[in-house]
């Protein structure tokens, strides 16, 4: 028997490869789906199922791709309602795997269709609980954001959450260990544990939704309170994984068209594409083409671009680092921008080479902003971090524009202004600050390291810390 988690950090989304014998299944894959094949043929193994806890709002899963080239089932649970060939489960069915088991619960709330897989080995003992978004490790599912589609208001879907945890999933055995769909970071819940796995008899110990003696109202309370609007991007992605969408292959293939400079400038002209740079942060702010946005590959690459590029039908062309071109196009189509027309061919030394025209975002240390402020007195500083950052400790006189908000916060912002910007290390502000210099914002200055390397020069007088679970709406 083989369990395996493969866990992608940037959407901190857990997908599961099972293997019993020479039969495999997979449970909530990731869009490129060669991985799993190429796991079950080195394994001598067949891919017999692809079972779906629900339909994914924060990424599109491989199920219709993994279904195609390998002739695997696509297990849905209850409720759900694809326009594709799939197989919908009743509360309590069953599917071998070899030697094992796989149990399906239906266990509604986060979305109607939930449903998660207990797993039972040879000997009829359920060994693991696969639960999707239902149950996360010290938090579970938000309810909120399937209310249009249920036709409910989240405190109703929320009742149901509870109702689906105490019924289906608390009276399981304690040494049942939860293979959660996501972990910390994933807008999919608001408290999960960087833990990716863990007893469920910890879990009733440790989290707060599953307290023995917690009441449906008090239940119902506690998950929707302090609930932030979900990304744009969540409905499209939904849509997606219920409808189908274009091979992978074919969207790669489209992405990852090389462009000389004049091909690129033309392409860019004539379709209007969204130019995006995923290079280093500091790289970016030295040169970049003008009115390129910066959305570095080496961070929460995906969730970024779902949180700020509000249309996954836009064209994009790409400037990236040489050789990392096509990780860049997969990472996109992750999350359902299947529209990359080309990228860059040599990258910004090519267009440099070019004699086109770049521009530069200045870049200071947190060194040369103190001394700026003792000459200049007070300056005025963004903090783009999230408000649960900024409450937890700030620069004093910091102003808390969150980049989630950007567009909220753009008409307070003085285009005569100079402003200094930070995140946690410069990885948002640098976004922020790209996004609003495409838009003729042209005296912001980034701030190197983000607000990590200007409390560690000692030269800046911070808020007092403040633990963030203080925080009334984190």
């Amino acid at each position: 028997m083989i369990i395996e988690q493969i866990y992608t950090g940037c959407l901190a989304q857990g997908a599961y490869y099972i293997q019993s014998g020479n039969e495999a299944a997979i449970i909530d894959p990731l869009r490129e789906v060669a991985p799993y094949i190429e796991k079950a043929a080195g394994n001598n193994a067949t891919i017999k199922y692809v079972f779906e806890t629900h339909f994914h709002a924060d990424f599109v899963s491989g199920h219709v791709d993994l279904s195609k080239q390998t002739g695997a089932l696509i297990i849905y649970g209850p409720n759900a309602n694809p326009t594709f060939e799939a197989h919908i489960a009743k509360d309590g069915e069953l599917f071998k795997l070899g030697k094992l088991t796989i149990k399906v619960l239906h266990t509604p709330g986060h979305t109607m269709e939930s449903t998660s897989y207990l797993l039972i080995d040879e000997h009829g003992k359920e060994i693991a609980l696969f639960s999707g978004d239902t149950l996360f490790i010290g938090d579970v599912g938000r309810p909120d954001l399937a209310q249009k589609a249920a036709h409910m208001t989240q405190e109703e879907l929320a009742g149901i959450l509870f109702d689906s945890l105490r019924q289906k999933v608390m009276p399981l055995n304690d040494d049942l260990i939860v293979y959660p769909a996501h972990g910390a970071g994933s807008a999919c819940g608001k408290n999960m544990s960087k833990e990716t796995t863990d007893t469920l008899g910890h879990q009733k110990l440790t989290n707060y939704a599953l307290r023995a003696d917690m009441t449906r109202e008090e239940f119902i309370i506690e998950v929707t309170e302090g609930l932030t609007p979900p990304p744009a991007y969540f409905p499209l992605n939904v849509k997606m994984n219920r409808e189908g969408y274009d091979s992978f292959t074919a969207v790669l293939e489209k992405g990852t068209h090389a462009l000389t400079p004049d091909a690129f400038e033309l392409m860019a002209n004539e379709t209007g594409a969204l130019l995006l740079d995923t290079r280093d942060a500091q790289l970016f702010a030295k040169a970049f083409i003008p009115n390129s946005i910066n959305i570095g590959i080496d961070g929460s690459f995906a969730p970024w671009v779902g949180a700020l590029i509000p249309d996954i039908q836009q064209p994009i062309l790409l400037i990236a680092d040489e050789g990392r071109e096509e990780e860049v196009v997969t990472r996109l189509s992750r999350v359902g921008y299947d529209h990359a027309i080309g990228f860059l061919k040599g990258g910004i030394d090519a267009w440099i080479k070019s004699g086109r025209e770049t521009d530069e975002i200045i870049s200071i240390t947190a060194e040369q902003l103190a001394d700026r402020r003792e000459k200049s007195g007070n300056l005025n500083i963004l903090d783009v971090r999230k408000e649960s950052e900024y409450f937890s400790e700030h620069l004093l006189n910091a102003i808390n524009v969150p980049l989630d908000y950007i567009n909220e916060h753009m008409p307070k912002i003085d285009k005569d202004r100079i402003y200094y910007v930070h995140c946690a290390g410069g990885y948002r502000s640098m976004i922020f600050n790209s996004i609003l210099r495409a838009r003729g914002f042209e005296n912001l200055i980034d701030i190197k390291g983000g607000f990590k390397a200007l409390k560690e020069s000692g030269k800046l007088q911070l808020s007092d810390y403040v633990c963030p679970s203080k925080m009334t709406n984190p």
